[in-house]
């Protein structure tokens, strides 16, 4: 019998959030396959089996926390999995043979005959209003699991929906109900980090906003033979890093941090980009961005993106960074003041592009601008050198030439 202990998941983490099983008791699971989702205060991973053999029982329920190297599950290696039936699940005879596996942790006990019903279960079923009785159970000891939930509500929309009419009556005018839910780790940190940057440093904002005729046109000029070429859409976010990294080297206090009773400066340039979630904002690293082509920067982006929606980003990506850009205008956002990330001293804010009259040489036009926000730590980063730096973004923006040819 081999434990299957939760791994060490980066520095500074102690616990983890369990998420989906992908694997139930009685199933045969190869070495090194995907056994259970686990969420720290960064990112969500996959627990990888071990040893090849069969899972004979889950100790930790989903949703439920643990400590690294808590015992999360067994696999008996000398035993073997039932042999499936012809629609692909194990007969009911080869599931009783199979080894015992007791009821997860908080699992209610059977009694009367009911069948126990899996956390993940049950919230399928609280979600399509279905009752546990009415969907045959084929996990191990008669539980219900969340697949035959989802098996359940494939095979019979038709009812399902009917059954959801059913049992979840309309809500009375002038109800009043709540939803008590266990923040996630990665919700925690955000409060904690939003809430220690807001007493630990002296935040302030600054303003400007930007012509963006410049860097449309030229966007407009290129994107497709850039795509052709690079296989990735040519967007706005690669400007604006490049034209961070210039404003910091010409302001280095705001790609310096204070450690103790010191100020650090970073002859790097690790951009973080603010990239949003279901379960919250995350901010993975462009690491060495001075080094990056508008190609790299824009490709490492999308697949930033792509893989935080899928939960595939590793600790590692979301640590550090010495600057962070954040862009709520692809939410609609006018104006913002977004707040510093510990320990970096600043933090951009991106808006939403409008079309606005200004005035141009006397003349009254209408451009394509866009508001931009700089919160900086007061502490180390005085207001000249701020409105510096964002008055330097707003001049490399209207004049993208000037990043090309550093001046």
């Amino acid at each position: 019998m081999t434990d299957v202990q939760v791994p060490s998941v980066g520095e500074s983490i102690n616990e983890v959030f369990l998420g989906t099983w992908l694997k139930k008791p009685g199933e045969a699971v190869a070495k090194d396959e995907p056994l259970v989702e686990v969420e720290t205060d960064k990112a969500t991973l996959e627990v990888a089996a071990p040893v090849a053999g069969v899972i004979s029982e889950i100790l930790v329920e989903e949703g439920a926390s643990a400590a690294i190297g808590d015992v999360i599950a067994r696999i008996d290696e000398s035993a073997e999995a039932p042999a499936p039936s012809a629609g692909g699940e194990a007969p009911a005879e080869a599931a009783e043979a199979a080894p015992a596996a007791p009821a997860i942790a908080a699992a209610p006990a059977s009694t009367g005959g009911e069948a126990v019903v899996m956390p993940a279960a049950q919230r399928l079923l609280d979600q399509h209003g279905l009752r546990a009785e009415q969907v045959p159970a084929s996990g191990p000891g008669g539980r219900l699991l969340k697949e035959d939930v989802e098996a359940y509500v494939r095979q019979a929309p038709a009812a399902a929906s009917a059954q959801t009419s059913a049992a979840v009556p309309p809500a009375a005018p002038g109800a009043r109900t709540e939803e008590v839910v266990p923040m996630s780790p990665l919700r925690r940190t955000i409060a904690r980090r939003l809430v220690e940057a807001q007493q630990t440093a002296a935040l302030l904002t600054t303003f400007n906003e930007a012509d963006m005729t410049a860097v449309m046109a030229l966007r407009s000029e290129y994107k497709d033979a850039f795509e052709k070429k690079y296989g990735v859409r040519l967007g706005f976010m690669s400007f604006f890093v490049k034209a961070a990294i210039d404003a910091l080297k010409t302001i280095p206090q705001l790609n310096a941090e204070i450690r103790d009773e010191t100020i650090v400066y970073k002859d790097y340039y690790d951009i973080a980009v603010a990239v949003s979630t279901k379960k919250g904002l995350v901010t993975p690293v462009l690491r060495n961005a001075e080094a990056m082509s508008f190609a790299d920067v824009e490709g490492a982006i999308a697949d930033f993106g792509a893989r935080a929606q899928e939960n595939k980003l590793t600790p590692d990506e979301l640590t550090g960074g010495t600057f962070t850009i954040s862009n709520g205008g692809v939410f609609g956002s006018l104006l913002s003041t977004p707040i510093v990330n510990p320990p970096q001293s600043g933090v951009l804010g991106m808006h939403s592009i409008q079309q606005r009259p200004v005035a141009i040489d006397g003349q009254v036009v209408i451009r394509p601008m866009m508001y931009l926000a700089l919160t900086y730590d007061h502490r180390i980063v005085d207001g000249r050198e701020a409105v510096t730096f964002l008055k330097r973004i707003k001049d490399a923006i209207e004049h993208p030439a000037r990043m090309l040819i550093e001046v």
